[in-house]
């Protein structure tokens, strides 16, 4: 908030607080939605958006642009534009999940190819759309499409603090649930929780908040795998009450941290969403690796 201020105090702490409520917000959303995933998946390799979120937004974002010009994305109302990708992007959760968690129980790599089947499918639908875009237009469509955390729309703050809380209090009404959640289905229900009704419950939640963080600053497919997995090795342990607050800390220190990095250290030579997906990636493969083994 204050390195290297220079001119109005005013001014510097109010555009300087915006960013960084944008930064702890996105960071909290991906912490808590990619945790709550994997606990209803019972996978920690598993997020949300590897089932194929960045490729639907890919995909809205590339449509807006083909059928009504690329001057919507510049000129169209922001709180409309904001609440129609977050609609779109959560109903298109809710239905995928609907169907993949809440019926028979299917195996990890069921889960995986159809995400990314899923994931191939709204790029290849993309792919097409952009090779008949007029340059300009898909120059402007490219800008929109790179994960960004140093051009936030700040006017949507309010509205993406607003459902980021208002998910947040029907969380933590059920929260007593997580820890028999990832336990599994079967032990779940023995134990006497309502198994549909939270899981969907919790699906619902985890779409909104992973709209919520796509619409304000891009896709990010790696960070919440980043985050969940340091908070559970720093840990040893799988409590909710330990593994969601780490979480959020963790993608708070590496958001903020991060950004600060870049624009002190390196003068803005690279993004900080390249970064932060390259160690993502690492991590999953890694993951991926040690369960292979094991």
């Amino acid at each position: 908030m204050t390195l290297g201020a220079r001119g109005s105090w005013s001014f510097v702490l109010s555009f300087r607080g915006q960013r960084l409520l944008a930064l702890i917000l996105v960071a909290y959303a991906i912490a808590v939605s990619t945790v709550l995933f994997q606990t209803v998946t019972n996978n920690r390799i598993l997020t949300p958006s590897i089932m194929g979120f960045d490729a639907l937004y890919v995909l809205v974002q590339t449509s807006v642009v083909f059928f009504l010009g690329a001057h919507m994305l510049v000129l169209a109302d922001p709180y409309t534009r904001f609440l129609t990708e977050v609609a779109l992007m959560a109903g298109f959760a809710w239905v995928l999940f609907r169907w993949l968690f809440l019926g028979e129980e299917r195996s990890l790599y069921l889960l995986i190819l159809i995400g990314i089947v899923f994931g191939i499918f709204f790029r290849s639908l993309s792919a097409f759309m952009q090779r008949v875009l007029d340059p300009n237009a898909f120059q402007v469509l490219q800008d929109a499409l790179f994960a960004s955390f140093q051009n936030v729309d700040t006017t949507l703050l309010w509205m993406s603090f607003a459902l980021v809380a208002a998910v947040t209090l029907v969380l933590w009404r059920i929260a007593h649930s997580f820890d028999v959640l990832a336990l599994g289905r079967p032990q779940a229900i023995s134990l006497g929780v309502d198994y549909p009704k939270t899981v969907m419950t919790i699906l619902t939640m985890v779409a909104v908040l992973v709209a919520v963080s796509t619409a304000l600053v891009g896709p990010i497919t790696f960070f919440g795998l980043l985050v969940a997995s340091l908070a559970r090795a720093l840990l040893g342990t799988g409590l909710h009450r330990h593994v969601l607050p780490a979480a959020v800390l963790l993608g708070i220190v590496a958001l903020v941290g991060g950004q600060t990095v870049l624009e002190r250290v390196f003068s803005f030579n690279t993004a900080l969403s390249i970064i932060v997906e390259f160690l993502g990636g690492l991590v999953f493969i890694f993951l991926i690796v040690r369960g292979a083994a094991r």
